[in-house]
């Protein structure tokens, strides 16, 4: 018998996880025994050697054929290939296997095809990288992902995506970035990765990519806020706590930083006081006596009234001048009495002049009126240079004298507020400019000018030219603005004062001085809004920038922003300048304070006997004057449960005004004054006219409700007084705050003798009788008279003696109480009972009433001629004759006929 047949080799190809082998030849054993039974047919394979986990089945015993297939699960992924031998077995001469004959040997080679299984995981939980701003990276990190699958096809790693979207970088594997990155921008980014494998299967989970941006070393300023808020009344605040200078280690040898305040937008170019100008004056001890040339217009100030005004300055009064306006100064306001030591002082802002030939631009101009045009004296600007010129009346000498005195200074035409002032003493002049003096770079002579009637005109912004012209008119008119224009005559202005009416009162400032490093060295200008700091130690520079403050001391500041400029300079060994520190600009937001509310109360009506209105001391109107001022805080500041509260606030007023309304003060028999004993120990001071008093000065409510309560209104004819009404209003930062109006009556009291014989005093009543019956009423009207005289002895000495228990305290009336006025505006008390009856008698007693009326023209002459030889000033002279006046009946005979 022959031997079964096989192929030498075969190659095979098994999917993991599937059972069929598929085997190239396919798996076929021949017999050449064939037809024989048993010895023909094929009746197994049999596998050997590495315990393959395959095993081979015939399929048809007859035709030779099988199959391989695997015993159990085959995976890839433990194993890629096979390779064994197989045999072939016929069936010998049975199906016992005893006699089965054996093929020669194969060698099977089986490969394990892969299946898509697995995901790709990420070799790192999270991945973290770092690049520096401003730069584009090739790579700046890679990021790998695995696959457990077995075949390159399965476990390769295709292509990475990036799952966030809208970031500025791409990845290849190699995560880098598209666009240059900026640490003021982004700090740190965040993106999410995935993974593909070359069959497309994405990663399960992605992974997390953290790239961190680092600045370029810069050199400068780190940690600083640009808005500082500033609340009102909190003092000296830090700007910057946190700041400290970058170097990046540069060998610097010092550093110099100048930090500037920029106020120019603010009023007169700071924040400062913005009381009236007499007020101020009063309140840096400036000598008295000073005419201010561009006051707040008003009734008896009208001269200012047409010149524009820039509003909404907080209530800084400033006057802009636009080459078309100027104002005639009344006869009245200007100083007569200039000698050889006056000040002139003003605030301005000016800038270049337009056009190629400038023109003079006048301040202030003393003229003549008419005829002539000679310039006595003026302030103005020509070429962006300041001239004063003086020329006097000098009858002694007729020689040349110093006339013209010229000043050249930037600040001129700088389009910035700046104070100046100009101390004349003949013939010498210094010019203060902001504190600071300047002498005249030149001085020219001129002739003096010779004396001459010809009235002069004092003008502000440009110079009346009153002769040599058809049309007198304004000439060389001034463009920029002006403040607080003032003159003083007799004398000159202390650099202490000056200095003090241009303060500022906001500023920067230094909290702890003493903490500062010995190295420091610091300095501030006049305004304290320039602040240069120098030291050699970073560490005591960072230390010295962290205390630099602001400091508002205003009650009620200007609300807004404040903008701060800060420069540096590095100097490092060896070299000038060796690192660039950029410059910082910021704002300081002044917030706006809590606005007080002034308010004037106290009893609106004054009823007065007409002794006390006529009295030496005349009767105090405001004596239960009360002054108060709230303000409503609505911060969250809980004054009140919970919600905004109303707190009272103690704070300046600059001027109470009190003002007569209706006709104004007729001075042969009235007055309005207040005793200068009244202002000592204040900083108060008063001037009166006809039209009321005005009481001014930077001081406190109390001292301004004391003044007040001693203003005493008096009239020795009070016959004549029907009622008189006074207005007071007071302000608080020359009107930037004003109370309530404040209206006062003040009357006569009357009484009534004959309630039932009242007639008013002004109607007369004609009565017409028959003639028989003129005897009877003789008669009536004699009876009438005795009665009417016996019963004004009896009121007349009750009053003397009212008189004379008042009398001693007539000095304390402003202390008395209040409610001792007897207000009777409801009663009608007439003083003459027989009106009514007048012209009845007059056609009788011609002849009595005649003596009677020479009578009643004694007593009036006498009472009038004692009330006006009075002179108020003389105290003792004023008490005897009080004392004297008292004597009498105190009763006006002059509204009484008989």
């Amino acid at each position: 018998f022959d031997v079964p047949w096989i192929e030498t080799s075969y190659h095979g190809v098994i999917t993991e996880n599937m059972d069929t082998v598929l085997l190239d030849p396919p798996l076929v054993a021949l017999d050449k025994d064939a037809p024989v039974p048993y010895a023909g047919e094929i009746c197994a394979f049999m596998i050997h050697g590495q315990e393959a986990p395959f095993e081979a089945v015939v399929l048809n015993k007859t035709s030779g054929e099988g199959v391989l297939r695997a015993k159990g699960l085959v995976d890839c992924e433990t194993q890629k290939e096979y390779t064994f031998v197989i045999q072939a077995y016929d069936c010998g001469a049975g199906a016992n296997g005893v006699s089965w004959k054996k093929s020669h040997k194969a060698v099977v080679h089986i490969q394990v095809d892969d299946v898509n299984e697995f995901s790709p995981v990420f070799r790192e939980a999270v991945y973290h990288a770092a690049v520096t701003e401003g730069k584009i990276y090739d790579s700046i990190l890679q990021v790998e992902a695995w696959d457990q699958d077995c075949s390159p096809q399965y476990s390769q790693i295709c292509n990475y995506d990036i799952v966030t979207s809208d970031t500025p970088f791409a990845i290849d594997r190699n995560i880098r970035n598209t666009e240059r990155l900026s640490y003021d921008k982004q700090l740190r980014y965040k993106i999410m990765v995935t993974a593909f494998d070359c069959g497309q299967k994405r990663a399960t989970e992605s992974v997390a990519v953290h790239i961190d941006v680092k600045p370029v070393c810069k050199p400068g300023w780190q940690g600083w806020n640009k808005r500082m808020d500033y609340e009102p009344g909190t003092g000296s605040k830090q700007l910057f706590p946190k700041m400290h200078l970058e170097t990046c280690d540069g060998p610097l040898s010092a550093v110099r930083a100048m930090v500037e305040l920029q106020t120019s937008h603010i009023g007169k170019g700071c924040d400062r006081e913005t009381y009236s100008e007499k007020s101020l004056q009063k309140l840096c001890g400036a000598a008295s006596g000073s005419t201010d040339l561009l006051p707040a217009p008003s009734a008896s100030t009208n001269w200012t009234a047409s010149l524009l005004t820039d509003s909404g300055r907080d209530s800084d009064l400033i006057f802009r001048f636009d080459g078309r306006q100027a104002s005639n100064v009344p006869e009245r306001v200007v100083p007569q009495n200039l000698t050889d030591q006056f000040t002139i002082a003003t605030w301005m802002k000016h800038g270049p002049s337009p056009g190629l030939r400038a023109e003079k631009e006048t301040l202030l101009c003393n003229s003549d009126k008419t005829e002539m045009n000679r310039h006595h004296y003026s302030l103005y600007v020509h070429n962006c240079r300041l001239v004063f010129l003086l020329r006097r009346d000098f009858t002694q000498v007729d020689t040349f004298r110093p006339a013209e005195f010229h000043w050249k200074l930037e600040q001129i035409c700088d389009k910035e507020w700046h104070y100046y002032v100009i101390n004349v003493e003949f013939p010498a002049v210094i010019l203060f400019v902001d504190g600071v003096t300047y002498e005249p770079y030149l001085v020219t002579d001129d002739w003096p000018i010779h004396p001459s009637s010809i009235d002069t005109q004092l003008t502000v912004g440009a110079c009346w030219q009153g002769g040599e012209v058809s049309n007198p008119r304004f000439t060389q008119y001034f463009r920029g603005s002006l403040s607080g224009l003032t003159i003083r005559p007799g004398k000159i202005e202390t650099q202490k004062v000056i200095s003090c009416l241009q303060a500022c009162k906001e500023g920067l400032d230094i909290n702890s001085l003493e903490s500062l490093g010995k190295d420091i060295k610091f300095h501030f200008n006049p305004a304290q809004s320039v602040l240069v700091m120098e030291g050699e130690d970073l560490e005591s520079v960072n230390t010295a920038m962290a205390k630099v403050s602001y400091i508002n001391s205003r009650q009620f500041p200007t609300a807004g922003l404040r903008r701060l400029h800060i420069t540096t300079t590095v100097q490092c060994f060896g070299e000038d300048i060796c690192i660039s520190i950029p410059d910082i600009k910021a704002v300081v937001i002044v917030l706006p304070p809590s606005e007080p509310w002034i308010t004037i109360a106290g009893s609106d009506r004054l009823v007065k006997p007409s002794a006390d209105l006529r009295g030496a001391m005349g009767v105090a109107p405001f004596k239960e004057l009360r002054i108060t001022s709230t303000v409503t805080k609505s911060d969250g500041v809980p004054f009140s449960a919970g919600g905004p509260g109303v707190l009272e606030v103690m704070h300046n007023l600059d001027y109470c005004d009190v003002l007569v309304i209706g006709e104004e003060l007729n001075p042969e028999h009235e007055s309005l004054e207040i005793h200068h004993s009244s202002l000592i120990g204040k900083h108060l001071d008063a001037t009166n006219s006809t039209s009321g008093i005005s009481i001014y000065g930077v001081d406190s409510m109390a001292h301004y409700e004391e003044a007040l309560r001693q203003v005493r209104y008096r009239n020795w004819r009070p016959a004549t007084l029907t009622n008189r009404r006074f207005r007071l209003t007071c302000s608080e930062l020359n009107g930037r705050y004003t109370s309530n109006e404040f209206n006062l009556e003040v009357r006569e009291e009357a009484l009534s003798i004959f309630p039932f014989l009242s007639v008013h005093p002004h109607r007369h009543t004609n009565v017409h009788m028959h003639p028989h019956t003129h005897t009877v009423t003789a008669t009536v009207v004699i009876v009438i008279c005795i009665a009417a005289l016996v019963v004004i002895v009896v009121l007349g000495i009750y009053r003397l003696h009212s008189t004379h228990q008042d009398g001693s305290k007539r000095e304390e009336d402003g202390a008395k109480d209040p409610k001792m006025d007897w207000d009777d505006s409801t009663l009608t008390i007439t003083v003459n009972p027989m009106e009514a009856v007048e012209e009845v008698v007059r056609d009788e007693e011609d002849e009595e009433e005649e003596e009677d009326d020479e009578q009643a023209g004694d007593m009036s002459a006498e009472s009038g001629d004692s009330d006006e030889t009075e002179e108020e000033e003389e105290d003792e002279r004023e008490v005897k004759k009080e004392g004297k006046q008292k004597s009498k009946l105190e009763w006006d005979s002059s509204s009484i006929t008989y």
